[in-house]
C-alpha cells in the first residue's frame, strides 16, 4: 500500500508527499544548473576584457580625455559676455569717433571723400555740436548685440582651449596661447559679422540714421542679400585673429610674469597693468586690417574695392602708407580702456563663487 503510493507520487511528477527529505536533496542535485542571462554573460565579458593587459592603461587615458571635455566651463562664457558688453558702453564713444576718422578722405567715394575731422578731439567735438550728445552712441544697439555674442564666444573658446591642451594654467606657453587666441578669434568674429557691419553702417550715418537697430538690419538684407551682412568677413576674421592672438596671450603672459617676479601678486594692479600692455599690442598689430575693414564694410552697392588687398594698396598709394594708421590714437585709446575696463570686470566676476 504504501510503496504504491509512493509509486503514484512519482509518477505525478515532483516530489511527493511521502517522499524523505534525503530523496528530496536528492532530486534537487539532480537538476541542471540555471543558464546565464544575457546581463551576466556581458558582465563577465566586461570583466574578462578589463583583466587583459594594457587595457586599463588605455581605459585611463580615455577617462582623462572624457574628463577633460567634461571640464568646459560655461563661466568664461557668459562672464566674457558681460565683461565684454560693460566695456562695449565704456568706450563706445571712443570707438564711433575711431569710425568717422577710418571712412573719411576716400578718394573713389564722394560721401566719404571731405576730411571733415582733423582728429579724435576735433571728430568729438564737431559731432556733438553737429548732431547731438546722442550722436556718440549710433549703432550702440548692434554693438551691444555684437559684444553679446562675440564677447562670449571669444573668451569661452579661448579658455576652453586652453584647457583641452594644456592642464594647469602654469604650464601655458606663448605659442599655446597664440594658437588658441587666433582660433577662438576667427570663430567668434565670423559667427557675430553682421551685427559688425550694422554696427559699422548706423555709425557712418551720423545723424541721418533711418530706422531703428532691425529697420537697418532688413534693409541691409533687402538690398544686399546674406553676402551683405558677411561683407567682410574675412577681413573680420584676419583683425579678428590679429587682436585675439596677440591681446589675449600677452595679457597672460604680462600678468603670469608680474606675478611669479615677486613684486606683484594677483591683485587689481596687475589686472590693470597687464590689460594696459595687451590694449597697446593689439592697436599696434591690427590698426592697418582695421582700416581695411572699415572702408570694406562701409562700401554700398557697386564695388570700390574689388578685395582686401586691392583696398589695401589703393589706400596706401592714393593716401600714403600712414593712411593704414588713420585713427590709430582713438583706436589705442578705445582698445586701452576698454581692455583695462574688460580684464578688470572678468577678474571680478570670475571671484564670484556660483
Amino acid at each position: 500500500m504504501g510503496g504504491n503510493s509512493e509509486h503514484g507520487g512519482q509518477q505525478g511528477g515532483g516530489a511527493s508527499f511521502t517522499s524523505s527529505p534525503e530523496e528530496e536533496r536528492g532530486q534537487a542535485s539532480l537538476k541542471p544548473p540555471p543558464r546565464p542571462t544575457a546581463h551576466a554573460n556581458q558582465l563577465q565579458t566586461r570583466d574578462f576584457l578589463a583583466a587583459l593587459p594594457g587595457r586599463r592603461h588605455r581605459d585611463s587615458v580615455r577617462g582623462g580625455r572624457g574628463k577633460k571635455m567634461s571640464n568646459v566651463n560655461w563661466k568664461p562664457f557668459v562672464f566674457g559676455g558681460l565683461a565684454s558688453v560693460t566695456a562695449e558702453c565704456g568706450t563706445f564713444p571712443i570707438d564711433l569717433t575711431k569710425t568717422r576718422l577710418q571712412v573719411q578722405g576716400q578718394v573713389g567715394d564722394s560721401k566719404y571723400r571731405e576730411i571733415r575731422y582733423r582728429g579724435m578731439l576735433h571728430a568729438m567735438v564737431r559731432i556733438v555740436r553737429e548732431e547731438g550728445v546722442r550722436a556718440l552712441y549710433s549703432g550702440i544697439a548692434p554693438a551691444m548685440l555684437r559684444q553679446a555674442s562675440y564677447g562670449t564666444i571669444k573668451i569661452g573658446t579661448y579658455q576652453s582651449f586652453k584647457r583641452l591642451l594644456v592642464d594647469r594654467p602654469e604650464d601655458e606657453t606663448l605659442l599655446t596661447n597664440v594658437v588658441c587666441g587666433v582660433l577662438s578669434g576667427v570663430i567668434s568674429s565670423s559667427i557675430a559679422n553682421p551685427t559688425d557691419v550694422l554696427k559699422i553702417r548706423m555709425q557712418a550715418q551720423g545723424h541721418v540714421i533711418q530706422g531703428s537697430m532691425m529697420g537697418n538690419f532688413i534693409n541691409i538684407y533687402q538690398e544686399e542679400g546674406t553676402r551683405g551682412l558677411w561683407k567682410g568677413v574675412s577681413l573680420t576674421a584676419q583683425r579678428a585673429a590679429i587682436v585675439v592672438g596677440v591681446e589675449l596671450p600677452v595679457y597672460d603672459i604680462t600678468k603670469k610674469h608680474l606675478i611669479l617676479s615677486g613684486h606683484m601678486g594677483d591683485t587689481v594692479y596687475t589686472h590693470f597693468l597687464s590689460s594696459f600692455v595687451c590694449g597697446l599690442a593689439g592697436a599696434l598689430a591690427s590698426n592697418p586690417v582695421d582700416v581695411v575693414r572699415t572702408r570694406m564694410m562701409n562700401q554700398r552697392g557697386g564695388a570700390l574695392y574689388q578685395g582686401t588687398l586691392d583696398c589695401l594698396l589703393q589706400t596706401w598709394r592714393s593716401e600714403g602708407f600712414m593712411a593704414l594708421y588713420k585713427g590709430f590714437f582713438p583706436n589705442w585709446l578705445r582698445l586701452g580702456p576698454w581692455n583695462i575696463i574688460f580684464f578688470l570686470t572678468y577678474e571680478q566676476l570670475k571671484k564670484i563663487d556660483v
